[in-house]
């Protein structure tokens, strides 16, 4: 291999090109970026309206449109590192047996050939026949569903078969989820937990919001079964165009929290959203062992936490929030009513990935 010798002058030269390049870059496009907000776009009465105005307006709109951008990138990326790694995981079991590729394959499909009885398919139309448009005869619709239960055993058994090659191969994804960054809150939120947990949940929530008190119990579970281990921040996050009471209710529940009671307050606001008047409030507030009422009274009356109600709102909508309950494990987002065994099973995936980074860790820096 013929080498190429550089003197030390033209190898700092080349080493400033190559090495500058991502700065230069960066440089440029951040005087791109300037330029461009200096543009104006429009004028109205002879005053000049730049781009840098409107991409203010449109912040929202535009952190939106970067959070569907990185969800469907990363999509994309997590389907083809699919698809990537079960090449592979054929590649080596077809070597093992000494076949191609496709012998492989049709003989891993063989599993999913055992029919589709009729049993099965009037069961499924029995099942879901409230979702079948009612002008389909009976007669047209089995036969499509036989069609859907056939490739779902397809599907099945299709997943059974590269399960069982990646436990064989060893084969483990370490692609990052992806995640939401959510901005920390300016003021002490409520916590349940210890900072050092290795998961973080924060919920975005409405008092008013009857789906949210149905979350309550899930989290509770959720807590008795990881202790420490999961840290819980609440957010506040009234829909206020649906739920009247809702912004009131958490300034109560921050005025609670001046005092040590945030998560009394929490448990009774949501297990009585039909009391979340001013005056019930307050009643609530009585009720609690060691809350003061005097001072939880002012705090309500004044307003005190209101802006930092609107605070949580604005951070809840930057990282995508659009309605009750949201959550974020560890910035990977949840959306509503969500199943115990579905937080649980990220949960479980987070801190089976914070083990692995921490024996990384160790691993690399001979602990």
């Amino acid at each position: 291999m013929r080498r190429i010798h550089l003197l030390p002058g033209a190898m700092a030269l080349a080493l400033t090109l190559t090495l500058g390049l991502p700065a230069i870059a960066a440089e440029k496009t951040a005087k791109d970026n300037k330029a461009d907000a200096a543009k104006t776009v429009a004028t109205v009465n002879g005053k000049a309206i730049t781009q840098g105005e409107v991409e203010k307006a449109a912040a929202a709109d535009l952190t939106q449109l970067d959070r569907e951008y990185e969800k469907a990138r990363h999509t994309v990326i997590e389907n083809r590192l699919r698809q990537v790694v079960e090449d592979a995981l054929l590649d080596a079991e077809a070597k093992a047996r000494g076949m191609s590729r496709d012998q492989l394959i049709a003989d891993a499909g063989k599993g999913a050939n055992a029919p589709v009885t009729d049993a099965e398919v009037d069961k499924f139309y029995e099942e879901n026949r409230t979702q079948i448009p009612p002008n389909l005869p009976k007669e047209q619709v089995l036969p499509q569903i036989r069609s859907y239960l056939e490739q779902q055993r397809q599907a099945e058994a299709k997943k059974a078969f590269y399960a069982t090659l990646a436990t064989k191969y060893k084969a483990e994804y370490r692609i990052e989820p992806l995640r939401v960054p959510v901005d920390a809150a300016t003021y002490t939120a409520p916590v349940k937990g210890p900072a050092t947990a290795p998961v973080t949940i924060v919920e975005f929530s409405d008092f008013q919001c009857p789906v949210c008190a149905r979350l309550k119990p899930t989290l509770d579970q959720i807590k008795e079964k990881y202790g420490d281990k999961v840290r819980i921040v609440f957010r506040q996050y009234p829909l206020t165009s649906i739920h009247p009471n809702a912004p009131k209710a958490a300034e109560a529940a921050l005025c609670a929290n001046d005092q040590g009671k945030f998560w009394e307050l929490h448990d009774a606001m949501f297990a009585d959203q039909a009391g979340l008047a001013m005056e019930n409030l307050k009643a609530k507030a009585t009720k609690i062992a060691g809350l003061q009422p005097e001072p939880f009274n002012a705090c309500l009356d004044s307003g005190k936490h209101a802006e930092e109600v609107r605070q949580d709102l604005a951070s809840g909508t930057a990282a995508g929030v659009g309605s009750t309950p949201s959550m974020f494990v560890n910035g990977r987002a949840l959306v509503g009513l969500v199943p115990f065994e579905d937080i649980s099973r990220l949960i479980d995936d987070e801190l089976k990935r914070s083990d692995r980074n921490d024996r990384s860790h160790r691993t690399s820096t001979g602990m």
